[in-house]
């Protein structure tokens, strides 16, 4: 009797195992296809979605004050960042293109003058030899200098000349993203009920709202504590560096960029720049102590920015933040740098919030908000 069961047990099983995995062959197969349709607009949504989230507090009330016009609010917000921050960011990003391209152009053409080394270099702990020895030949000899280096140098120019093509797409992305983050605000209830949604068959009934408050309140601390300070402040120190006439604002805006995100004093950056002012001979003494006090102002606005919107702590160490950045802008360009650091901040989040037992909740978490300004 058992031995007449058994076969059409294990037939039966073997029907529903194999009915199973062609079920999740055709989900895995729906899943990578839509990815592959998706993934050329991941990086701009995910950066709309993380300024939406950003910005949302701020369009509901501008929303009250327009009678509640959530389309409205949304368009008029993002005109206003369109021009006061994709601008700028545009006109720095162009003089980065230029100095960049100018550059290798120069190296190629052998036609790039290097100053001659002070004594003082060679004196220098551990590495003052030997830079002193490459910068006197780069200064006395260029030409055979790159042409020792021409390996090295041809990887940087084709890396460098990639970079510069892929500026035009990323400000076109950047722009777009500002007009998506508008789309996304002015469906916030809705967007919200939906993340919660989300969250709770992730997560489970009972932690997705844990869930979604964590990403929430991380993505505001890091875009609004970290990236919004040091993009705000790349931004005015660029621009100031800009109107001094010191080349190269682009690259130093960028720089700028990097060292306030890792929270490195922009002093190592006007410092040098307002010593290039009273050296170099180029200005009057009128114009230098303007364009010196511009640049102490746009270079300690960090002091006034951080208590103005790091309204909470951020709980990711900044080395986190930092690489999360750093590998976002290998990884995706100027877009991929703010992503990624936010990205990274709340994998750290979740992964702690999983060390340290049940609750997601931050350690420091921030204040409950209302409904509204949790969306979207």
């Amino acid at each position: 009797m058992q031995q007449d069961t058994n076969p059409e047990l294990e037939r039966r099983l073997f029907n529903k195992l194999l009915d199973v995995l062609i079920k999740a062959g055709l989900i895995l197969a729906l899943v990578i296809t839509c990815y592959g349709i998706f993934s050329p607009f991941l990086t701009l949504m995910l950066w709309a979605l993380i300024l939406a989230v950003t910005l949302y507090p701020f369009h509901q009330r501008l929303a009250a004050r327009l009678g509640n016009r959530q389309g409205r609010a949304a368009t008029l917000l993002v005109l206003c960042g369109i021009v006061l921050i994709v601008g700028p960011t545009a006109i720095l990003t162009s003089s980065l293109a230029d100095t960049v391209t100018s550059f290798v152009h120069n190296m190629k053409a052998n036609s790039l003058v290097i100053p001659m080394p002070a004594e003082s270099v060679g004196t220098w702990p551990v590495v003052g030899k030997k830079v002193y020895a490459v910068w006197h030949q780069a200064a006395t000899d260029l030409p055979a200098f790159i042409q020792s280096m021409q390996p090295k140098i041809g990887n940087i120019a084709k890396a460098a000349l990639g970079m510069v093509a892929s500026m035009g797409t990323g400000m076109l992305q950047f722009i777009l993203s500002f007009v998506v983050a508008g789309i996304i605000m002015a469906y916030g209830l809705p967007g919200q009920q939906s993340a919660r949604a989300i969250s709770a068959r992730i997560m489970g009934e009972g932690r997705g709202d844990e869930f979604a408050t964590l990403c929430t309140a991380t993505i505001r601390a890091v875009a609004q504590g970290v990236i919004g300070v040091a993009f705000i402040q790349a931004i005015l120190l660029g621009l100031s560096v800009a109107i001094a006439g010191i080349p190269a604002p682009g690259v130093i805006a960028l720089i700028a960029l990097i060292l306030g995100i890792a929270q490195i004093p922009a002093a190592v950056i006007f410092i040098p720049c307002v010593i290039y002012i009273w050296s170099s001979g180029d200005y009057a003494t009128a114009p230098a102590v303007a364009y010196t006090a511009l640049l102490v102002i746009s270079g300690l606005a960090d002091n006034v920015l951080k208590p103005m919107l790091l309204g909470r702590g951020v709980d990711a160490p900044m080395p986190i933040i930092l690489l999360g950045a750093l590998g976002g802008m290998v990884s995706s360009g100027i877009l991929g740098m703010f992503v990624g650091a936010a990205l990274l901040a709340i994998g750290y989040q979740i992964f702690m919030a999983w060390v340290a037992g049940d609750h997601l909740t931050p350690l420091s978490s921030a204040p409950q908000v209302t409904e509204q300004q949790d969306a979207p």
